[in-house]
Formats: C-alpha cells, sequence, structure tokens
C-alpha cells in the first residue's frame, strides 16, 4: 500500500469516527430533550390531579358541592384532613411497603383514532424511573425509542417503540424486563395531546412571555406567534411556548419556559374558581392518562415528592452506538455498559471509593465560558485531581456526567463543597466516555 493510499484510509476511518461520535451526540441530546419533556409532561399531570385535591384539601364543603359527597375525590380529601390532624402519623404510607418501586413512563403518539387513543401507537419517550422511599430518592434510566430489540411472541427483530404498537403496554413490559433483567412494578402511559387538553380544562394559563416567539413548521402542524408580555395562553400557544426553542439559550431557555409554565399553572390551582373545573381535569387524565396505579398510590406519591432530595437525582441513557441498516436506524445497545447502567441506577450498586483515591477528570466548555472553564480546572487540580483533557463542546446544558462507579452521588456533593461553581448542575451516569477517553468523570460548563 503506497503512502498515498495510507493515508487516504486514515482520513476514511478518522471521518467515520467524527460521523459516529456526532450521531452518538445528536441521539444523547434527542433522548435528554425526551427525559426532559416526560418529566415534564409527568409533573404536569401530577400537578393537575394530586396537586389539585392536596391544595383544596381544606376546602370540603366546596367539593361536596361540586363532585358530590360520595365521589372517590371527596373521600380522599376527607382522608387527607384527618390524616393531617395526627402530627405522629407519617406523612406518607407506602401501600405496598417501603420497597424500591420500578415505574415505567411512556409518552406515546397519536393514533389517529378518537375513540381509541391508545391501540397501534408507538412510544416516543421511555423512561424507567426507580423510587427509592427509604432515601428519598430518584434515578432515571432514558430507553433510545430507536434501541433494537427482539420483541417476543415472535415478533422478530424490531425498535422498541413498536412494542407497544404490536403489543401494548403488556409487551412493552416484557421486552424492557427481559432486556433489563429487572421488574417492573407499576407504568404510566401519557398521549401526546395531554397537556393540550389540560390547559384546555383550565381555560387557559397566565404566563409572562419574555420576549417575541414566531415560528412555523407546517408538516409538524406547529404555529407560534406570541408578543412579549403578559398573556393568557390557550392550549394551542401554551404547546407552542413549550415547545419553542429557537433562541441563544437552546435547551436551557426551553427549560426555563416549562418552569415558568408550570409556575403559572400551580396558580391556577390556587384560585377558587378552580374548584369548578376539577372534575373536568380529572376527566382530561382519565382520556389522556392511562396507568395501573390507584388514585390513593398517585397520593402516596404526592407526599413523598416534597421529600425527594433533588441532588440525589441521577439519570442516564441506555449505552449503545447507532448504527444504520438500509433507511433504519438502530440504536444499538451495549449489553455490558447498560448492565452497568442497571446496576447502579436500578439496584443502587456503590463503589465507595478511598479518600485517597486518585480521580482524572475532563472539562468540556462553550467558547463563551472559556476562564470559567480554566478557572473550574486549576481548582479541580488543587484537590489533587487530574483535569487530562479539556475542549470546546456545542452543548447547552451544564452537566456533571460520572463515568465510573468511583463517581457517585456522596463524591459530586462533597466536591460541591469544594467547588461551588459545579453545584446545580445536572447530574448524570454515563458510563461510555464520548468526551476525553479514559477519565472518571467530565464537567460540561455551559450556557450563556
Amino acid at each position: 500500500m503506497s503512502i498515498h493510499d495510507e493515508i487516504k484510509e486514515y482520513k476514511t476511518q478518522e471521518n467515520s469516527r467524527r460521523n459516529d461520535y456526532i450521531e452518538r451526540m445528536k441521539q444523547h441530546q434527542r433522548e435528554q430533550e425526551a427525559f426532559v419533556r416526560a418529566v415534564i409532561i409527568m409533573f404536569i399531570i401530577f400537578v393537575c390531579v394530586i396537586g389539585a385535591i392536596f391544595i383544596f384539601a381544606g376546602s370540603g364543603d366546596l367539593l361536596k358541592k361540586y363532585l358530590g359527597e360520595n365521589s372517590f375525590v371527596t373521600k380522599i380529601f376527607n382522608s387527607a384532613n384527618k390524616d393531617n390532624a395526627h402530627k405522629e402519623k407519617a406523612e406518607f404510607s407506602w401501600p405496598f411497603g417501603p420497597k424500591k418501586q420500578n415505574i415505567l413512563f411512556l409518552g406515546v403518539d397519536a393514533s389517529g383514532n378518537d375513540n381509541d387513543l391508545w391501540t397501534g401507537t408507538r412510544s416516543d419517550t421511555i423512561i424507567l424511573f426507580n423510587i427509592d422511599p427509604k432515601t428519598k430518592s430518584v434515578n432515571a434510566i432514558s430507553i433510545p425509542r430507536d434501541s433494537k430489540v427482539y420483541l417476543p411472541d415472535n415478533n422478530g427483530v424490531q425498535k422498541i417503540n413498536a412494542a407497544h404498537a404490536i403489543g401494548g403496554i403488556g409487551m412493552t413490559i416484557r421486552t424492557i424486563e427481559d432486556m433489563l433483567g429487572i421488574r417492573i412494578d407499576r407504568y404510566v402511559i401519557v398521549h401526546d395531546d395531554a397537556v393540550k387538553a389540560i390547559v384546555d380544562a383550565l381555560d387557559g394559563v397566565n404566563v409572562y412571555v419574555e420576549k417575541p416567539m414566531r415560528y412555523h413548521d407546517y408538516a409538524g402542524k406547529l404555529h407560534i406567534n406570541l408578543e412579549k408580555g403578559e398573556h393568557r395562553l390557550n392550549s394551542e400557544q401554551a404547546v407552542g411556548y413549550l415547545r419553542f426553542r429557537h433562541d441563544p439559550l437552546g435547551d436551557i431557555g426551553r427549560t426555563h419556559r416549562q418552569q415558568w409554565f408550570l409556575r403559572g399553572l400551580m396558580q391556577e390551582f390556587h384560585k377558587p374558581e378552580t374548584v369548578a373545573k376539577i372534575p373536568e381535569v380529572i376527566n382530561v387524565t382519565k382520556k389522556y392518562v392511562k396507568t395501573n396505579m390507584s388514585l390513593y398510590e398517585l397520593s402516596q406519591y404526592a407526599a413523598l415528592v416534597k421529600h425527594i432530595d433533588m441532588d440525589k437525582i441521577e439519570i442516564a441513557t441506555l449505552p449503545g452506538s447507532p448504527n444504520k441498516k438500509g433507511y433504519i436506524s438502530y440504536w444499538i445497545v451495549d449489553p455490558q455498559k447498560s448492565q452497568e447502567v442497571v446496576n447502579r441506577l436500578v439496584y443502587r450498586e456503590k463503589v465507595q471509593p478511598d479518600e485517597n483515591t486518585a480521580m482524572s477528570a475532563g472539562i468540556m466548555y462553550a467558547l463563551s465560558k472559556e476562564s470559567e472553564a480554566m478557572a473550574l480546572k486549576a481548582e479541580l487540580e488543587e484537590f489533587g485531581i487530574n483535569v487530562k483533557c479539556t475542549g470546546n463542546l456545542a452543548k447547552t446544558h451544564s452537566q456533571f456526567i460520572a463515568h465510573s462507579n468511583k463517581v457517585t452521588n456522596e463524591y459530586y456533593n462533597w466536591l460541591k463543597k469544594k467547588t461551588p461553581s459545579v453545584a446545580g448542575y445536572q447530574f448524570v451516569y454515563e458510563p461510555i466516555n464520548y468526551f476525553c477517553g479514559e477519565t472518571d468523570f467530565t464537567v460540561v460548563v455551559t450556557g450563556q
């Protein structure tokens, strides 16, 4: 082989590696967006149903008037009031015992059939939540919808999002249980139209729009045309406001807007006139949410939410790599690395490193954050952490990414005390290091 051919082959391999890295990053960002979207949708549903119940727990007479004395919701209210009268009683009592729970969340697309919203729908969002009531902590594994799997009942090789379309929630659960070697205790399925329907039920939500927003996607039937200022957003406007991300802040801007929307939603439930709308809100959830949890179980999760330590939340995307077969794109799951994720986030296995254990790190940063990144590098090295590499990264979300099982949440909390500049970063577990090769963790310093 000539030198020219060797150079050509080297360039081809480099381009292949670069393209693979870019595709991994795109897939990773899509899964993170899906995770944020799922959490927002779950929280909106939670606020609307459970929040309504507990916010108006002292309004028994109004509930009897609008819902009836013997309605299930009124009885839950009365039960909550009785429980609150007994200070010695625990604030939540698990109907299934204080054991860890695996809850599967699915966000499904439209079926095109208004009479049957669920049959034949694909699951665009798949997240496994592991909740530990003892430590009051939550872990979450995002499962890429393009993951290549073998479906039970001789349905062959498919993308995992096809499981719900072919065999409903039963096949989806069996597929994930077989793939991850875990048991799923409960599930929640939310239709894409849930948020829109809830805003309709409330006759709008008050939100301050921080700047003019204009965007038109005719193929996706998304039209956003909002002026800066206070608005009473209708359902179409609310969906546009939540989905808008064409600004310099990218995902951070969208996340902030989601938080402002939730604040506006909470304010709606503090209005006395909202009591009359509770039956309609509950009807919306009956239509657009499917779950095998009872209202009582949901109320117990409601009591737990305020106790959850946000610093103990860990998330991960099921590790793997992109692959194309013809025109079909798959996510090929890495069995060994995925098992590491399951062991850590579901079975809560942790390695307690020795105090003298040497740690290595990488720092990735936006161009506008170079000075902050270099200052962080100096701080980490002062604590004996070997910063092996630094580099630019076109990302809009600051993160603390653990690659080694030595880097626990406790270690991150210790580091935050030493280096407050990394406080508030999203904690992610990612055993495959896409950034700097072999380092124990990577800090992503970004944002505007």
